[in-house]
């Protein structure tokens, strides 16, 4: 028997730095689209924000239609350098300047029938942003099947990307504060409008995209060889899928019912904003809302890229199902015990405003970030080995219909994700008119604390529900890669 030679760390650092690449777009999206929006036009229209939900939420359900054809399309492609690897290429650019475009700045308020020509523009560009984004994210995902053979080396590779998105994640924010940095540098503090320097972001973000992504795809080869599947794009065989593959039935149940998971990052702005507010930092004066949304998360990111450190070892102790429900039912015990005690602050409470407020958040964050930490990485390796188990149990590779699931849950879960949060934000009262006043109400507080905080935990919980019947356990993973493993 021929042992396969290990695939050195440098391909999975590699693969880890394309991930990245596709993450700085999603995260500056995920950061940053309503709270433009709100800096934008919340003068000219004060429900931006309920008009934002309901949109972005149905441009990304209309998008999810576009998974299974798209997934589909990858099984049955036989391009020159692999199933996966041309399909990140192709995807790249529309998705790198499409980001770009969300973030122009369009005086609608001059326009005849305005809102209208306003809530149109975003609605096409968030389903055209959304139906991109899964071009680039299935085929980035899906490689990491192909690329690594090995179950260690996988888990590895997988460790290194969830690093790399846990970054990505949080690097966009850094970014908006160094491009304000420097806008004032050139003219001055307060000499630039809000619009600048989120389309300066957003160029400077396209160029250390497009270069992680083109990295991976010239760097990265498919070692495994996977056939064109017969498979016929339609939805139709693509919710057969679900109802045949049990086991990424249950990896689409823990993304969509933990839907929550990223609402901090989704009302972080906002967050900040009623939570935090304007602090000095260093003998500056610094706005979370602007050039210090990343400091209240910090903390956060620091622990999460801990987390992903410890997580896999966790889990190769103790498997996918024990890890995930332990995590997720400490981080409902810690979020819930939060948000109670932060409803039970007196108004006149040091820690409702301030600098004080924001060190209680950043110590509480680096706690979630930590408790967090497995569920990026679990539903990502329990789906490399479910495309692995479907193969032992069918004969057949189906790595495009399966990672296409995984990028439909995730869709599927932002838009929940997006909608609840920004409803709750509306429903609270907040916007950036609110905000200049100063004067956030007790009340709005505690609301916005739940949307950030509280409902994460209780999203945490919901999604162990369907992990109690995974079974591809440790005895599973040793009699399927011993049945697939290469013979000579």
């Amino acid at each position: 028997m021929k042992k396969r030679k290990s695939l050195p760390i440098k391909s999975a650092l590699i693969y880890a730095l394309g991930i990245f690449g596709v993450q700085l777009f999603i995260g500056y999206i995920n950061s940053f689209q309503t709270e433009f929006y709100n800096k934008m036009y919340s003068g000219f229209d004060s429900n931006i924000f309920y008009a934002s939900a309901i949109i972005i939420f149905a441009a990304k359900l209309i998008s999810c239609f576009f998974d299974p054809l798209i997934g589909a399309m990858i099984d049955r492609s036989t391009l020159k350098g692999g199933k996966m690897r041309p399909w990140v290429l192709r995807s790249s650019f529309p998705f790198a300047v499409l980001t770009t475009v969300i973030f122009i700045y369009i005086p609608f308020e001059n326009f005849i029938c305005g809102k209208f020509l306003l809530y149109l523009y975003i609605t096409v560009t968030t389903v055209l942003w959304n139906i991109a984004m899964s071009f680039a994210d299935i085929p980035s995902q899906g490689m990491l099947s192909l690329l690594f053979e090995d179950s260690d080396e996988r888990n590895l590779a997988a460790s290194f990307s969830n690093i790399a998105k846990t970054v990505a994640l949080a690097v966009p924010g850094v970014f908006v504060t160094v491009v304000m940095m420097m806008l004032s540098f050139i003219k001055g503090e307060g000499n630039y409008d809000n619009k600048e320097y989120y389309i300066i972001t957003a160029l400077f973000l396209f160029v250390i995209g497009i270069y992680c992504i083109l990295l991976m795809y010239r760097k990265n080869t498919e070692s495994i060889k996977s056939a064109k599947s017969s498979e016929a794009v339609s939805i139709k065989e693509m919710f057969a899928e679900l109802k045949q593959n049990k086991m990424i039935f249950i990896v689409f149940l823990i993304n969509v019912l933990g839907f929550a998971r990223s609402m901090g990052l989704i009302v972080c702005a906002q967050a900040n904003g009623a939570l935090i507010g304007k602090i000095n930092f260093f003998g500056s004066q610094m706005d979370t809302t602007a050039d210090a949304t990343w400091l209240p998360g910090l903390l956060g990111a620091v622990s999460g890229f801990i987390g992903i450190c410890i997580v896999p070892l966790i889990n190769k102790r103790l498997g996918e199902k024990k890890t995930y429900t332990a995590f997720s039912v400490a981080t409902f015990i810690f979020n819930s015990a939060v948000c109670i005690f932060y409803w039970q602050l007196p108004q006149e409470s040091i820690l409702r405003y301030g600098n004080n407020a924001l060190y209680m958040i950043m110590v509480i964050q680096f706690i979630i970030g930590f408790l967090t930490a497995a569920n990026t990485y679990i539903p990502l390796v329990m789906t490399a080995d479910i495309v692995d188990y479907r193969l032992y149990k069918t004969g057949i590779h189906k790595e495009g219909v399966n990672y296409a699931i995984l990028s439909l849950s995730i869709k599927l879960s932002n838009a929940l994700c997006v909608a609840a949060g920004l409803l709750i934000i509306a429903a609270s009262g907040y916007t950036q008119v609110i905000y200049e006043t100063g004067n956030i109400p007790v009340k709005m507080q505690n609301i916005i604390m739940f949307a950030y905080i509280g409902f994460v935990g209780i999203s945490a919980l919901l999604s162990a529900i369907p992990v109690l019947f995974y079974k591809i356990d440790f005895q599973t993973k040793k009699e399927m890669h011993n049945h697939l493993k290469p013979q000579s």
